[in-house]
């Protein structure tokens, strides 16, 4: 699959088949992804002509945001499924969701279950402008619940990128790091794609991800990478095989 890895340059022709993607916002109208199905239908179907074969689509549960519920999110899969098979779409479709680690977020992983990528695994994210003031009792606390937090896009929080030990001190806290792939093809800055090699040669990358919201993040897929050495990715983009399901 990946023997010819190192003479590929677009982002696209990273992706390997049967590849499973478990960060994007599929699902129609309900955070600032696919606003109607017939923008869920164009990105899947553009997602599986890259060679994903299933989706774990992760809406945003933000308080005072995208205060959206386990059951919001589980019904508009369920709609959103039918209507996909309807296209002839059968790709193994499911959701989690995409938790702000906020006070809402806390009170959520106390009192119930939280819908999460597979098993205990679940994907978090804290504000682009400063991390929460108890993050690292959050991350206790998540952790005694018996979750395992997957960080996502690490990459792009700006506060870190001057104090590289953060990095370090989330991965000794129980983190797994989940790359946004279009990190890579300088979508996001050239700074967060510094930061995002410079994680990659650490091997500090457990997942990768799309992060896919719309038209053009899709088209950012068709550029080129900007990383000098592409190989760290190989063991990133294989591990998405442990989110395998039927």
């Amino acid at each position: 699959m990946f023997t010819l890895f190192k003479s590929k340059h677009a982002l696209k022709d990273l992706i390997p088949d049967n590849h499973i993607d478990i960060h994007s916002h599929l699902l129609p109208g309900i955070d600032d992804g696919a606003k109607t199905f017939e923008d869920s239908l164009q990105l899947t179907k553009t997602l599986q002509s890259f060679g994903i074969s299933q989706f774990i689509t992760t809406p945003h549960i933000i308080q005072q945001l995208w205060e959206n519920t386990h059951e919001q999110i589980l019904s508009n899969k369920e709609t959103t499924l039918r209507k996909l098979q309807k296209n002839n779409i059968s790709a193994p479709f499911k959701a989690a969701a995409e938790y702000m680690m906020d006070d809402q977020f806390v009170r959520l992983f106390k009192s119930g279950e939280l819908l999460t990528l597979k098993d205990n695994y679940v994907l978090v994210e804290m504000s682009y402008i400063n991390p929460p003031i108890q993050l690292y009792s959050i991350l206790f606390d998540l952790r005694i619940a018996g979750y395992i937090p997957v960080l996502a896009h690490p990459e792009r929080y700006l506060f870190y990128h001057n104090n590289f030990n953060e990095y370090h001190k989330l991965k000794k806290a129980g983190c797994l790091f989940q790359l946004n792939l279009l990190a890579i093809v300088g979508y996001y800055g050239a700074n967060i794609t510094k930061i995002a090699e410079q994680l990659l040669q650490k091997g500090m990358y457990d997942f990768v991800g799309t992060d896919v919201h719309n038209d053009k993040h899709l088209a950012a897929f068709h550029q080129k990478i900007k990383l000098k050495d592409p190989t760290p990715l190989k063991e990133a983009i294989a591990n998405n095989q442990f989110f395998k399901f039927d």
